[in-house]
């Protein structure tokens, strides 16, 4: 077990194989899972009743894009990794800085770029 420790991660993906591959993961590697969850809606509610210490957050998902849910992380300080497949110029300004991972993408970045967000967390 590496960094997770009981860190409770919130993962939004709608492709089945690919959320279980992204809770697989992390939980070989210590963390805590939150959903995971393809519905906008779920997403919304999990960010706030499932109290995540991090995120990873697929952009396109069932009910639209993941944009409100990133932003109430950002409004609680909470920090995420945006997953697409697209570039800087399909996410909207205010969240082109966050942490991307571009699909598709190994088990390896993404613990490593979970890791990062585990650091975040630690200096606030």
């Amino acid at each position: 077990m590496s960094g997770g420790a009981g860190r409770r991660v919130l993962i939004v993906e709608d492709e089945t194989l690919i959320a279980l591959m992204i809770e697989d993961a992390l939980k070989d590697e210590g963390y805590e899972i939150v959903g995971p969850t393809g519905k906008l809606e779920t997403a919304l509610r999990l960010a706030d009743e499932g109290t995540p210490d991090i995120a990873v957050l697929d952009v396109s998902i069932r009910g639209g894009k993941v944009y409100p849910v990133a932003e109430r992380l950002l409004a609680r300080g909470v920090p995420f990794v945006l997953a697409s497949g697209y570039g800087d110029w399909a996410l909207p300004e205010n969240l082109r800085d966050q942490p991307r991972l571009t699909k598709p993408f190994t088990v390896q970045q993404l613990v490593l770029q979970v890791e990062k967000l585990c650091e975040r967390v630690h200096e606030q």
